[in-house]
């Protein structure tokens, strides 16, 4: 099965030390002013997941959502969840350890465009809301 989104190891050691940290997480992408599209890392009951945001998929057992405009324009890619060396946005929690999420991405090859067109569209916020 196709996979929307996925981390690195690093990411994902980072994500398993946050959760010991603060308990389960979510990860939502919007594009906006803050950061630009970086990932942004919250404490799960701390963020609400709107009607129009798209779920992808979990990294690290933690759900990954994504603003809808955004995925508009990353669909046809997969994403790649990584962390490096740097501060991001105040607001995400990563910040503090001196690094930050940030999202690469590669293409789809055929086979896997493919096989997410059979599957349809990812759930919405309003059909897929995250358990605290």
């Amino acid at each position: 099965m196709v996979e929307r989104v996925t981390a690195t190891p690093a990411a994902l050691e980072m994500i398993d030390k946050l959760a010991a940290q603060h308990g389960p997480l979510l990860f939502h992408q919007s594009g906006g002013c803050c950061d630009g599209s970086a990932p942004m890392c919250y404490p799960r009951g701390e963020f609400r997941v709107g009607a129009q945001d798209v779920y992808l998929g979990e990294i690290g057992g933690q759900p990954f959502y994504m603003g809808a405009s955004q995925f508009d324009y990353w669909q046809h890619t997969h994403l790649i969840i990584d962390v490096v060396p740097g501060r991001g946005s105040g607001f995400s929690l990563e910040a503090p350890e001196g690094v930050r999420f940030l999202t690469r991405s590669r293409v789809y090859t055929d086979d896997e465009y493919a096989e997410l067109d059979r599957l349809g569209p990812p759930p919405t916020g309003a059909e897929h809301a995250p358990a605290v």
